[in-house]
């Protein structure tokens, strides 16, 4: 253990004193999407990341080095830490343990005390009581003081006061929760889910070493399935990874890490060769994914140091046509982490901070060392400039193209796509659109529609994959600018020219209907990547889902079933016909054409019988990662993945 972790105590005292209590817990249970988003997967995933930051704030405040996530096989989950221990003494104004303070009352915790936590991304001290809260049976061991304690609860309430119970050389805390089934409509674990965060974590915060174990999992040799996330570099490592797809312009990332007007702050920063910016903010370890005043910082100084040092090289001389920022964030990608003591942050979900004094101090430490950076790396300069006038010549060629979508897309029927079918209701909220693919299920689904609030547009083969292509080449695609006039959006803000603007959006509900075939997953996830890199606005907001349509239909005389699943195919095969499968036909659809309207409708665009998956982003971060490594140029990282996440093979046999 490091000398850091070693240290006695003397100078931050951490006791029941420190523990502060702000009001009761009354309100979690009834209102529980108020506290952690929602009650379906999100929500679950989420009582995890409470405890697990609870142990990272420890790391943070020098205590803590090792943090242990295990999923149990009845999907409880344990968090374990080797922290100080969740203090177990008298608190003076509750008269009880401050243990039980912690885990039974709502903003209760070290977090309001700035001689204990001195950074937290526990901002409200709602996390640990809350999943108390959220729990049907929740019990909390802490290691201190060289005693061993322990407190059981149901449902948030004590089953009996804090008790002493054995002997300990080490210090720490074990949290294990298990979800309530009357709160959560789900309780299965994802591990992959899981892993993403505590992997972002471990980046986020070099040194810590996090682990994952799943116990409903076994391998072949007798093992369980287990991770381990430790980095090393933090933030390069981080870069490293989310590049490790892509093709590298400068062979290193430009890395910052220091402290400037009091704040702490690391950016790791990466050219490659795409064309689209992919930046990825943090304070205290909270994903901002909307921005704040740390990531405009960060804009200005780089804008304004390239900027500088090229005007200063003359390297701009023979452009007949103005710099814009986005120009110089082209094909760049970028992690910043910033620590505040106190962050303002922008509505509930603490997803864009509001502190101005960070705007000047990132702006400052990234002028300083870039231009230092720019200066001793005169090679990688002119790549990085080159790169930035390729994408302003782009921009330049993509505007007579966005200004046509523009034309094109925003008023009335007369500029909307022929092969559109609308449909006659005009509420966006009551509305659907239909991306088909094909224009032969395009038709079926034009006849097995409700006319009234669901519109189909038939996509002629593959779209063009735009993570390959430069963003004018994007704009003159056909398809692509059918979606944009269907959809009724416009491209580009007064904050943002590249922001989509859904002021006069026409659908509220976009669905992707593909085949269920390997060619129907490759064009619904060339949709899905157009989305991500160009609408990512629709998926935030919740707007985008994929159909299901069936992978069989299974009949014997008079009796139809239809199959989703290899699983549901072998179950129903057998119900109607015994041992004898002879005695049952079965049909493959490969397409969605094969269908009769009547089918479609009834197994995939009915509402109260379909299944639509909606598309959501729980980690921009790996997000970026997996469309990278599927629409890449780079063959081995997308072979590995495939190999690792493929169900079956075989598909189409």
């Amino acid at each position: 253990m490091s000398e850091k972790l070693n240290k006695t105590q003397s100078g931050t005292t951490y006791t029941a004193a420190n523990i502060t209590v702000l009001e009761g817990l009354e309100a979690v249970r009834k209102r529980p999407a108020m506290y952690i988003g929602d009650v379906n997967m999100r929500g679950l995933h989420h009582l995890v990341y409470e405890v697990v930051d609870n142990s990272i704030d420890e790391a943070l405040a020098g205590y803590c080095d090792k943090i242990n996530v295990t999923i149990l096989e009845n999907n409880a989950i344990r968090v374990e830490d080797n922290g100080r221990g969740i203090p177990v003494d008298m608190h003076e104004k509750e008269n009880r343990s401050a243990l039980e303070v912690v885990m039974t009352v709502l903003h209760a915790g070290g977090k309001f005390d700035k001689g204990s936590y001195k950074v937290s991304g526990g901002l409200h001290g709602v996390g640990v009581s809350c999943v108390n809260a959220l729990s049907i049976h929740t019990k909390v061991v802490v290691e201190r003081g060289g005693k061993k304690y322990e407190q059981e609860y149901e449902r948030g309430n004590p089953k009996y006061p804090v008790r002493e119970f054995g002997t300990t050389q080490r210090t720490g805390t074990t949290t294990e929760f298990q979800p309530d089934p009357e709160i959560f409509t789900t309780l299965i674990y994802d591990y992959d889910t899981l892993c993403s965060r505590l992997r972002e974590l471990a980046f986020l915060n070099k040194g810590i070493e996090l682990t994952i174990t799943d116990l409903r999992t076994q391998n072949e040799d007798g093992t369980y399935l287990h991770d381990r996330f430790y980095s090393e570099n933090g933030l390069k490592d981080f870069i490293e990874y989310l590049d490790g797809t892509r093709e590298k312009l400068i062979p290193e990332p430009i890395c910052i890490d220091g402290e400037k007007n009091g704040i702490p702050i690391e950016i790791a920063m990466q050219y490659n060769t795409t064309f689209t910016e992919n930046l990825h903010s943090y304070v205290n370890n909270i994903n901002t994914h909307e921005g704040g005043t740390h990531l405009q910082g960060f804009r200005q100084g780089m804008t304004r140091t390239l900027k500088g040092y090229a005007t200063k090289e003359g390297m701009f001389e023979k452009l007949k046509f103005e710099i814009s920022g986005d120009d110089f964030r082209e094909g760049l990608t970028a992690v910043i982490s910033v620590k505040v003591a106190e962050p303002q942050f922008e509505g509930q979900t603490k997803t864009k901070l509001g502190n101005s004094e960070v705007t000047s101090a990132v702006s400052q430490m990234v002028s300083e060392l870039l231009t230092n950076y720019l200066e001793e790396h005169p090679k990688e300069a002119k790549q990085i400039v080159d790169k930035v006038i390729l994408a302003a010549t782009a921009r330049h060629a993509a505007r007579k193209a966005r200004d046509l979508v523009q034309r094109q897309g925003v008023f009335g029927s007369l500029g909307l796509p022929g092969k559109l079918a609308d449909c006659s209701h005009n509420d966006p909220a009551l509305c659907e659109l239909f991306l088909v693919e094909g224009d032969s299920a395009g038709g079926t689904a034009k006849q097995g529609r409700n006319r009234e609030y669901q519109a189909i547009l038939p996509l002629r083969g593959k779209i063009l994959n735009v993570e390959k292509a430069m963003p004018h080449r994007v704009l003159d695609s056909d398809e692509i600018k059918n979606i944009y006039t269907a959809l009724g959006v416009t491209i580009g803000t007064a904050e943002d020219a590249k922001a989509l603007n859904l002021d006069k959006l026409r659908y509220h509900k976009v669905v992707i209907m593909t085949d269920a075939d390997v060619d129907g997953s490759h064009i619904a996830t060339l949709i899905l990547t157009f989305f991500f890199r160009y609408m990512r606005e629709l998926i935030e907001h919740g707007y985008v889902y994929i159909a299901t349509p069936p992978l069989y239909l299974i009949q014997r005389g008079k009796q139809a079933r239809y199959c989703w699943t290899e699983q549901e195919r072998e179950q129903i095969t057998f119900e109607l016909g015994g041992e004898d499968a002879s005695k049952v036909d079965i049909q493959r659809y490969k397409g969605l054409g094969e269908m009769s309207e009547h089918q479609l409708w009834e197994t995939t665009m009915d509402p109260e019988r379909r299944t639509l998956r909606q598309v959501t982003i729980e980690n921009a971060s790996a997000a970026d990662r997996v469309f990278s490594m599927l629409m890449g140029d780079e063959v081995p990282p997308r072979r590995e993945f495939i190999e690792a996440h493929a169900t079956y093979a075989n598909i189409d046999a």
